[in-house]
């Protein structure tokens, strides 16, 4: 990722940082005693992978409770729940996330607006509230329980308790009933009533996730939305030394304390030997295409009236987005859907007219930009407002997402990464574990073929919106970088860069393209550490 010598052979470390990048004839000159050569034995070796967008803890706990994303069935889900359950005192929450009923090979007999119901789940836990996120994070499924306790339901003696939430939904069947499904804010309604994490999980989670990360060849992380607990317990881990990947963080918009905090301190850059940035602050402004919550111009294809939930009054991303620029802080926004899109985009562009001289290197983000309106697309570029997308997405929700929004605005507007790049945009990629798995090349893959993970269709969906492969490569590395300031000390082997590698099993940038899904990360280094060895 270094224009001026774009290959090379050797590569010299010192500390945590790059001395030397060229030949092996060169790089002699830095060969002491003490010295620790390693040859790649013709493995390829890139700059660390710079996750661009995931949810750190979310990953570790993804494998302290429930995972589903493996699930192919309703029926699944429920054989996984049922095996918890035995082994699970009564009363004591069972958490899980990653269903995706529009990944199922099969539906159930009964859905409604084209999700599950609680009735087969309340069945075979009884003693237990259950609480399933959606594969999106987006909407979650409840059982009978679990909506007794958060006071919705009492199945046995009142009947249902229906309440309405902004920017939420809780899905009722033709009898007014809740089915168990609450969409957006809503979800918070049953959320609130499960026991808090503690610190001891919180760090346990904390350590999968990096292990995970490790071993996917992620050298840093950008954490797409942390509280105040976590932000605490970053900090601490930094102090100590005991982060193993980068970390670079979003503090959540919806706790006003803690943003009131940086908006008077600024960013904390470079914690713990640059193992810690905390500078830009998450906003949510509309739900996921696959709950039907992503915010639409045009109502959804698959059913008529729907537009999906803004979840974030616009007149708060614009007063946030002006405090940010007076705190050299970014705003990252997440918006799927064109409306979403749209509305942040103008609210920046108003913020960066009122605050000209703090807005000429802001860095603003927005999270996904999975579907946008023709004439917004060349404003991302323009405004330079950095798209941080996730390719894998468009592998996993294409076959699905044409019946939301029609073949019409697939093709306008929908994951139009080489119509962002021509418009001058820089594209940050990432996973949005675990909404996905944390797997870099999945998204790779996804980025330069435009395929299902599975291989289909051959020359891939909208194949004219294809990334080459060093586009690809530098929205992994460099242009994830620059996404968070950090470019002169990321991103590519040069020279006074910090040290951090990803070595695959082959080279990713000249094999078959079906071969791509078949590479290994072999080795992952940061600062100089072999963190992780295959």
């Amino acid at each position: 990722m270094n224009d001026d010598s774009p290959k090379a052979e050797a590569v010299a470390v010192l500390g945590d940082s790059i001395v030397f990048v060229g030949s092996n004839q060169e790089v002699k000159k830095w060969i002491g005693d003490s010295t620790q050569l390693i040859d790649l034995d013709g493995k390829t070796m890139t700059p660390g992978f710079i996750e661009g967008h995931a949810h750190f803890m979310g990953i570790g706990f993804n494998q302290m409770n429930l995972d589903l994303l493996s699930a192919t069935s309703f029926e699944e889900v429920l054989q996984k729940v049922e095996e918890a359950v035995k082994n699970t005192r009564p009363g004591v929450w069972i958490n899980g996330r990653g269903w995706h009923q529009d990944k199922w090979d099969s539906l159930p007999d009964t859905m409604v607006r084209g999700f599950p119901v609680h009735e087969a789940l309340s069945a075979i836990s009884p003693d237990n509230p259950v609480y399933l996120k959606h594969a999106s994070g987006h909407a979650a499924l409840a059982n009978a329980k679990a909506m007794e306790i958060a006071g919705i339901a009492n199945f046995a003696k009142e009947g249902p308790i229906v309440k309405e939430v902004e920017g939420g939904e809780v899905i009722k069947d033709e009898l007014g009933n809740p089915t168990g499904i609450f969409n957006e804010n809503a979800m918070g309604l049953v959320t609130s009533h499960i026991p808090g994490k503690t610190l001891g999980s919180n760090l346990r989670a904390a350590e999968l996730a990096m292990q995970e990360c490790l071993k996917n060849g992620i050298t840093s992380f950008q954490d797409a939305g942390i509280t105040r607990d976590i932000e605490q317990m970053y900090r601490k881990l930094a102090e100590e030394n005991r982060l193993k990947v980068r970390l670079w963080a979003m503090i959540s918009g919806s706790d006003t304390s803690l943003l009131q905090q940086y908006y008077q301190s600024g960013p904390a850059i470079g914690l713990g030997h640059n193992f810690l940035t905390i500078r830009s602050i998450k906003l949510y402004t509309d739900g996921a295409l696959g709950s039907r919550g992503a915010w639409l111009l045009e109502e959804y294809s698959d059913m008529p009236g729907e537009h999906g939930h803004q979840t974030t009054p616009m007149s708060y991303v614009y007063q946030t987005s002006l405090k940010a620029l007076e705190s050299g802080l970014q705003v990252c926004s997440h918006a799927i859907g064109d409306r979403a899109n749209r509305e942040v985009l103008d609210n920046y562009e108003k913020a960066f007219q009122e605050k000209p001289e703090l807005a000429k290197d802001h860095r603003f983000r927005i999270e996904h930009a999975q579907h946008l309106s023709a004439q917004d697309i060349p404003r991302f570029g323009q405004l330079g407002v950095i798209p941080a997308m996730q390719a894998v997405h468009m592998s996993s929700d294409r076959p699905w997402a044409i019946e939301r929004l029609g073949k019409d605005r697939i093709e306008e507007g929908a994951y139009v990464w080489r119509k962002l790049l021509d418009s001058g945009a820089r594209i940050v990629n990432g996973t949005d574990a675990p909404v996905e798995p944390v797997n870099p090349l999945a998204s790779f893959y996804a980025s330069v073929s435009r395929r299902t993970l599975a291989g289909d269709p051959e020359n891939g969906f909208e194949p004219s919106q294809k990334m080459s492969r060093e586009e690809a490569l530098k929205s992994y590395t460099l242009d994830a970088a620059y996404a968070a300031f950090e470019e002169n000390i990321k991103g590519s082997i040069e020279v006074g860069k910090l040290a951090d590698f990803t070595v695959f099993s082959q080279n990713i940038m000249l094999i078959p393209e079906e071969e791509i899904l078949n590479t290994n990360v072999e080795m992952t280094f940061v600062g100089g550490k072999l963190e992780y060895k295959r």
